[in-house]
């Protein structure tokens, strides 16, 4: 049946007004019908009352690892519980990753998440990571993006003797990539560095969690950074560096973008709030449990992460959403570098960034919800069909109620796994609904999540970025010489 949010103020990038909004159920397409004031109520709808509460896009998370198989193991939350989970806290489409083993074909691997995936609960993409070359990774990439609507595509600067990317893959793959409109994402980190770091550290002796920041200091991730984004711009190809978390990485950005480059960043809700003393714990599970790559940083780190936010130098918020329980952790216990890397989220970031955005005066409700949403929809070419609270888009829609508090906790929340990095943490603005395509799938506390919901998102490569840079990459070109 049709659903009528009533009395709300409708936010969305740009604009805040009230409007009532009347949502077309599934069985009607799942979209957006109407927006305006005092709208009649159709027969039989469920109407919400938004009153006192903001009517928003819901949640776009670009960045998830559901059931990823890794280190040895396989991540805990799947498709569904992940993606469920995620309409909690008001998120409504992931972007998950497909990484294929060292010579296994880039269109095997899709195919096996394809079927992972079909099990979700909410509306899904995928990034496609590039971890060897050959002819048949050229020929598989054209396969994806003209055929599976796959236009981004992954590379890991880390794992080294697993799924590292060297400057060979990066440049063929870059140059591909630029061939077919599609948008190189990147791993930051130098795995050439982290591998000699892990090894010296477990030769003084250094076995447990407290180690893993020190083989992954920030500058190594600056040093990838830096030269990722060096390559794309001598092949004249845009580029987007995942999960920053270093003031290095952030200030090879800033510098870019300032020589007109186009450099997209991202920034995980973990890496804004959680402070790398999480690793010094003295209990060694909870010390694990924190174990990411990248790590978390100092609080320098931090503030220059919410700055780059501000500012718009980093566009979007993820979450990295790859969770491992305990029982899995310990396969690291003797040795910090087989720890499966790894922390949860995706139920959280809406209200984390809330909190300490909205609430603490450094996000206006409008810059929350580019950074949660619509920037992800932009980049990724899912705009204005998701990202945006319009006529004829998707009904993925969230209703914030930011007067409502929650504490976060492994007791109470629904990702399938044993432990929540922001655990104690009490968030003033929480969905009070969620609906997905014009379906409610969050009511007041009560998870109706529907196994298999969640549809696939062909994301077609956006004409309008690489136009721009194509003509940029002309006006470079030498004039030619007389002779």
């Amino acid at each position: 049946m049709a659903i009528l949010i009533r009395g709300g103020a409708v936010v969305d990038a740009n604009d805040t007004y009230r409007a009532d909004v009347l949502c077309h159920d599934s069985g009607a397409g799942g979209t957006i019908a109407q927006i305006g004031p005092d709208l009649d109520v159709p027969p039989g709808a469920t109407v919400i009352d938004a009153g006192g509460q903001y009517v928003m896009p819901g949640g776009i998370d670009p960045h998830t690892h559901m059931e990823l198989p890794f280190m040895g193991t396989r991540a805990s939350d799947d498709f569904f519980t992940g993606t469920a989970a995620g309409l909690a806290g008001g998120t409504t489409s992931i972007i998950d990753f497909v990484i294929p083993n060292p010579r296994q074909p880039l269109m095997g691997a899709f195919e096996d998440w394809r079927g992972w995936a079909e099990k979700a609960a909410a509306d899904y993409g995928f990034h496609v990571a590039v971890t060897w070359w050959d002819e048949s990774v050229h020929r598989d990439m054209g396969t994806l993006v003209h055929e599976h609507g796959v236009s981004s595509f992954k590379h890991f600067m880390a794992y080294k003797n697993a799924i590292m990317a060297d400057d060979e893959v990066l440049v063929n793959s870059f140059m591909r990539a630029l061939e077919l409109g599609a948008l190189p994402t990147v791993h930051a980190e130098n795995g050439e560095l982290v591998f000699r770091l892990q090894r010296e550290l477990l030769a003084r002796g250094f076995t447990g969690p407290e180690a893993h920041p020190l083989s992954r200091p920030p500058e190594v991730e600056g040093e990838a950074a830096n030269r990722a984004i060096r390559i794309a711009q001598v092949l004249g190809v845009p580029v987007y560096i995942v999960h920053v978390s270093a003031k290095d990485a952030l200030d090879a950005i800033i510098r870019a973008r300032s020589e007109g480059q186009r450099v997209f960043g991202e920034v995980l809700a973990g890496h804004l709030v959680i402070d790398e003393s999480v690793y010094r714990d003295t209990d060694w599970g909870r010390a694990a449990a924190h174990v990411m790559s990248p790590p978390f940083r100092t609080q320098a780190h931090r503030d220059a992460l919410w700055h780059g936010l501000q500012a718009g130098h980093l566009q979007t918020t993820a979450t990295d959403h790859c969770v491992f329980c305990a029982s899995q952790k310990a396969m690291g216990r003797d040795d910090f570098t087989k720890i499966p890397n790894g922390c949860g989220g995706v139920e959280d970031r809406m209200a984390v960034l809330w909190h300490f955005g909205v609430n603490m005066g450094r996000l206006t409700p409008n810059e929350f919800v580019r950074v949660t949403s619509t920037n992800a929809a932009q980049i990724f070419n899912l705009y204005p069909r998701k990202g945006a609270v319009v006529q004829g888009g998707d009904a993925d829609l969230v209703v914030w109620d930011p007067q409502r508090t929650r504490t976060i906790s492994v007791a109470t929340h629904h990702q399938n796994v044993d432990f929540n990095v922001f655990e104690g943490i009490t968030v003033k603005g929480v969905p009070t609904h969620t609906i997905a395509r014009g379906e409610l799938a969050w009511a007041d506390g009560d998870l109706r999540a529907e196994r298999g919901r969640g549809r696939y998102l062909k994301r077609p490569p956006n004409p309008a970025y690489f136009e721009a840079t194509r003509v940029a990459n002309r006006l470079k070109e030498p004039e030619p010489v007389a002779r």
